[in-house]
């Protein structure tokens, strides 16, 4: 299989993991969502093993070590402030926070549920982190030259 094949397979299963956590959030089902992500790694894992052209070289590797290294330094500060925060919502009284310019109603239930707002606050956050990871992929690629044209690879 050729690499675009593969980069084209990666951006399905995640379309289809987007579409499985929508179906899953409206028939009600905790299990569908993390199961099918499971499967969509196993895909991408089985995918990528069968790419016959090089993805991965010395240069490479260096680049993805050191944007994990930036991305986990960077990223636990946020991380652990966010969830300190969410932690003193979670322990604090029911209703808290209150919206800014009106009291609660005795009858006003919240939204969702206060583990539905700490997942989304999660799954945000771990969007933030790709993108925090891409970014320093990017820089990194560009400090160590992996978009040069190579003489060895064409």
């Amino acid at each position: 299989m050729k690499r675009n094949t593969f980069y084209l397979i990666l951006g399905l299963v995640i379309l289809l993991e987007v579409g499985v956590f929508w179906w899953a959030v409206e028939i009600h089902n905790a299990l569908l969502s993390p199961v099918a992500f499971i499967l969509g790694v196993v895909a991408i894992y089985v995918a990528r093993s069968r790419v016959g052209e090089i993805i991965e070289d010395e240069r490479t590797g260096l680049i993805t070590q050191k944007a994990a290294l930036r991305t986990f330094q960077v990223f636990w500060v946020v991380f652990f402030a966010v969830n300190l925060g969410m932690a003193i919502i979670g322990l604090g009284p029911p209703g808290f926070p209150r919206p800014p310019m009106r009291p609660p109603r005795s009858d006003e239930g919240l939204p969702f549920n206060l583990l539905g707002r700490y997942a989304v606050v999660q799954l945000v956050l771990l969007g933030l982190m790709i993108l925090l990871y891409v970014g320093f992929r990017i820089y990194y690629a560009r400090k160590y030259g992996d978009w040069d044209s190579d003489e060895e690879q064409s």
